[in-house]
């Protein structure tokens, strides 16, 4: 159903990375055939033992963190997922503009910069 509605919203996506979960050759197929989405998956290396950090999955998971540190997505309270969306936009919106504020980091081996201005 999740795939339906993302075609139906944004028919350009043709490529999704999911988990092991979604890797049976039945739902690649038919996603393939019904709505033209190529389904890879991010699967664990089979010689790995313990935590092992995937590359594409990873991406999703820090994103996920960066949601959770406003404190208010931290527990699913709302009622309608509209309002569940605003508040994840309002965390990325809040660390976007945070990240921006910030002084930009300098290097300690570059010289200082003079700007000069004519009268």
């Amino acid at each position: 159903m999740l795939l339906t509605r993302l075609h139906v919203a944004h028919p350009e996506i043709v490529l999704v990375w999911a988990d092991n979960a979604y890797g049976g050759e039945e739902f690649t197929a038919w996603a393939q055939e019904a709505l033209g989405i190529t389904i890879k998956v991010a699967a664990r290396p089979k010689d790995a033992d313990g935590f092992v950090v995937l590359p594409k999955r990873w991406v999703v998971e820090r994103s996920n963190s960066w949601t959770m540190r406003a404190r208010r997505n931290a527990r699913d309270y709302e009622r309608l997922m509209s309002h569940a969306e605003a508040h994840i936009q309002w965390a990325f919106i809040t660390l976007m503009s945070r990240r921006l504020a910030r002084r930009p980091h300098r290097c300690p081996e570059a010289a200082p910069v003079t700007i000069a201005t004519t009268a």
